[in-house]
């Protein structure tokens, strides 16, 4: 839950129309959402086994396969209906940056998700390579358009998906040049924020956390929580974590960043995945080098009477 702030209570009703509209929606709703972050480790270019092993992993909930953070401690529970779950970045895969032969074709992962929405009543969040040989791009997947040169074949494409088996896609702005993505993958030009439940998120994938400037909490798309879905590796891991938090307290919103652990034929991976607030805490993080789904609550009514005391949004650069 977000702490009160000790300021003057400044009133909200002198935003620009929209802005105040949105705190006023939002102080009326009340809403809490539960979020489950998945921290695993994945198979390289094995999207069966992955799926499989992700579905283990949440099975697990209640057992000893995931906690939240309450006032006695961490403790285990069940998966709730109404919740969101997010997975790591190309989660079927591991990142890859020779998509081809690699990247999905038949959509199955695309598919295993909307399933896994279904069964638990949660949301599925989550990024794919995916191929689209039909020009039907769906799906953070990799995607491959038919007809298209090399550097225009594939995505890195982030899907939300929700229980009824709708969903909305991100594609991934910025391309990791160091490793070469932007080599054989096409850079997404818009940026996505979904409603679910009263919550509004904005869609990013791992490096686009370097960038503020395309996450800025900005008219007319404003967001409640920021998703980064992650492949950070453990060099670099402290920049993640203060990154994380740096998002967190300049756009006056709840960050979850769900990273991956284990290692890829390049990379060693020790996750610090966690849901921070807008104050830039940690609510819940996972233990390091561990596969664990961990659990948070987004509290909608703390959020906007942290933002209608300390009303930053409406002096930011327009």
């Amino acid at each position: 839950m977000v702490k009160e702030c000790e300021a003057t209570i400044w009133n909200y009703r002198n935003l620009p129309c929209q802005y105040s509209e949105f705190c006023v929606s939002l102080q009326e709703t009340n809403i809490i959402m539960k979020v489950y972050i998945c921290q695993c480790n994945l198979l390289w270019c094995d999207c069966e086994g992955n799926r499989a092993h992700i579905e283990v992993l949440l099975s697990q909930a209640g057992e000893s396969g995931w906690t939240q953070e309450t006032a006695e401690g961490r403790e285990s529970a069940g998966i709730e209906a109404g919740g969101l779950i997010v997975l790591p970045e190309m989660f079927s895969t591991g990142f890859i940056t020779m998509p081809a032969g690699e990247a999905e074709s038949d959509g199955f992962s695309l598919g295993w998700m909307k399933a896994i929405s279904k069964k638990y009543g949660c949301a599925v969040a989550g990024s794919i390579a995916t191929e689209v040989t039909d020009g039907a791009a769906q799906g953070s997947v990799v995607t491959e358009e038919a007809g298209s040169d090399v550097r225009n074949r594939f995505y890195n494409r982030f899907y939300f998906v929700k229980p009824d088996g709708s969903f909305v896609k991100y594609d991934k702005r910025h391309l990791f040049s160091f490793a070469g993505e932007d080599k054989r993958f096409t850079a997404g030009k818009d940026r996505t924020v979904v409603e679910y439940n009263g919550v509004r998120f904005l869609l990013q994938v791992c490096y686009d956390l370097r960038f503020p400037i395309f996450s800025r909490n900005i008219l007319p798309d404003l967001y409640d929580a920021a998703i980064y879905v992650a492949s950070w590796p453990t060099p670099r891991i402290r920049a993640w974590d203060s990154l994380l938090k740096a998002r967190a307290i300049e756009n006056q919103c709840y960050v979850i960043g769900v990273n991956r652990v284990g290692k890829d034929p390049s990379c060693q991976y020790n996750g610090h995945s966690s849901i921070v607030d807008p104050y830039g805490i940690a609510v819940v993080s996972c233990k390091e080098d561990t596969e664990e789904v961990a659990c948070a609550q987004l509290d909608m009514h703390s959020l906007q009477e942290f933002r209608k005391r300390f009303p930053v949004l409406r002096d930011g650069d327009k």
